[in-house]
């Protein structure tokens, strides 16, 4: 599953803290978060997880997460 979500993370310190507990937590083969675009853009690949759960996730870590389409 590759998921892509528009986020408010934007820091570098953010993204490492959010991209580490991602990998822990679904155990991600490759997730990435880019600063520099306007969605600030989260890009996870992982085994079949369902988008809100990682959404879901994400937001307890107290940022905004939205599936992108």
């Amino acid at each position: 599953m590759i998921g892509v979500f528009k986020t408010n993370i934007d820091s570098l310190h953010d993204k490492n803290q959010v991209l580490e507990a991602l990998t822990i937590r679904f155990d991600a083969m490759a997730c990435s978060v880019d600063l520099e675009d306007c969605d600030k853009v989260l890009r996870i690949e992982c085994r079949e997880v369902p988008e809100e759960t990682i959404s879901d996730f994400v937001q307890q870590l107290g940022y905004h997460c939205i599936p992108l389409e």
